[in-house]
């Protein structure tokens, strides 16, 4: 057993979770395309940015609480969603929107997602949580989505708009990361080091795409699984299809994806309640900006007519209080939350939003803050962003 207390820093979870997860799943979740420099920068950029630290003022009574989309949270933070959480521990997306529940923040679950919309909504007492779509070529099989998203008791749709293809991430060609996976000499030698998830799997029967296998039309298992997906994601995806999206769904609508100032525009002129500043962690185009430094921007052609929030590089309190200090509302974690996962299942990934959340409240007091509604930019060091 790992003794959690010793966990100070979300770089503690990511060394532990790449001792116990599984080389081809590890590297799924902690890399990005081709020469990675738009994942690295995500992190760096935001350690340029310098906070101004200020002196006696009045701590007490801090408050991280605020609102995304009118929903009450208890830090600015999301658990964004990410594919194939189920392989990062055993029914990792019910323990994860366990973890999140509880502590009061949201949970995305990713239509790639291991555990179906019908796990999650059981094993967490039809508390609501939010929902992330891919636009596939299958309207149909969309539609009927979106209905069981209701069913669910989802709260919010979250529309993913930079997936229309797939950026080559290296890493996952080398470990031969495919549905099924390959069972390689390489990849079951690595396996036979890693017991505990091995047994963890091995008592659990959400192994596949619980949201697509046995939904979809011709797919009953991982193998049709594979040329499926291969042809559904649809490169014809424009903003009219987001309008029949806000249209079927009917609810609350979150756009992610967005990197450029004139999306920003085409966005908050769709009606939806709010989007996010992400370039896909860096999985996707390599070479864009880092989210951190597009954010700015965005906010300014965004306005007041829609919620700007970002993901992508967040791993501390403090980058989530840098984020919010330069006009996002809200943030997402993404590979902070599955390095907790992946050490120590729904405990790693409390730990994970406690360091957060920890870090945040200092931070933020330090700054002469004790409200997070309070703080803007004047916090930052001019010149540091």
């Amino acid at each position: 057993m790992t003794d959690l207390s010793k966990i100070t820093c979300i770089e503690d979870l990511r060394v532990l979770a790449k001792r116990r997860v599984p080389r081809m799943f590890y590297d799924y979740a902690d890399s990005g395309s081709y020469t990675e420099s738009t994942y690295r920068a995500n992190e760096d950029d935001f350690k340029r940015i310098k906070l101004r630290q200020r002196v006696a003022v009045d701590m007490t009574g801090r408050s991280t609480r605020t609102t995304l989309i009118g929903q009450d949270v208890s830090m600015p933070v999301a658990i964004a969603p990410t594919g194939l959480t189920g392989m990062q521990h055993a029914d990792g997306e019910i323990l994860a929107a366990r973890a999140a529940l509880k502590f009061g923040i949201p949970f995305t679950l990713s239509t790639m997602s291991i555990c179906s919309l019908e796990d999650v909504a059981e094993h967490t007492g039809r508390q609501p949580f939010w929902f992330q779509l891919y636009v596939m070529r299958d309207r149909d099989f969309i539609e009927r989505l979106i209905d069981r998203a209701k069913a669910a008791g989802v709260s919010a749709l979250q529309l993913t708009l930079d997936l229309q293809i797939l950026g080559q991430r290296h890493k996952d060609i080398k470990n031969g990361l495919s549905t099924p996976p390959k069972p390689t000499l390489r990849n079951l030698l690595n396996l036979a080091t890693k017991p505990h998830w091995c047994m963890g799997m091995l008592g659990t029967p959400r192994r596949t795409f619980g949201n697509i296998v046995g939904h979809a039309k011709g797919v009953g298992d991982l193998s049709s699984l594979s040329s499926w997906t291969a042809e559904q994601f649809d490169p014809q995806l424009n903003w009219g299809d987001v309008e029949w999206i806000k249209k079927r769904w009917g609810g609350k609508l979150i756009l992610k994806g967005i990197m450029d100032a004139e999306d920003a525009r085409l966005a908050a002129d769709s009606g939806a309640d709010a989007l996010i500043v992400s370039n896909h962690g860096g999985r996707q185009l390599d070479g864009a900006p880092s989210s951190i430094s597009a954010l700015p921007g965005i906010v300014e052609a965004a306005g007041r007519d829609i919620e700007v929030w970002m993901d992508g590089g967040v791993r501390s309190g403090q980058d989530v209080l840098k984020a919010r200090a330069l006009g996002a509302r809200g943030t997402l974690i993404g590979r902070a939350f599955l390095y907790g996962l992946g050490a120590a299942g729904e405990a790693g990934v409390t730990r994970a939003l406690q360091i957060i959340h920890k870090e945040l409240d200092v931070s933020m007091a330090f700054c002469g803050r004790t409200r997070i509604d309070d703080v803007g930019s004047d916090i930052l060091l001019p010149g540091s962003f």
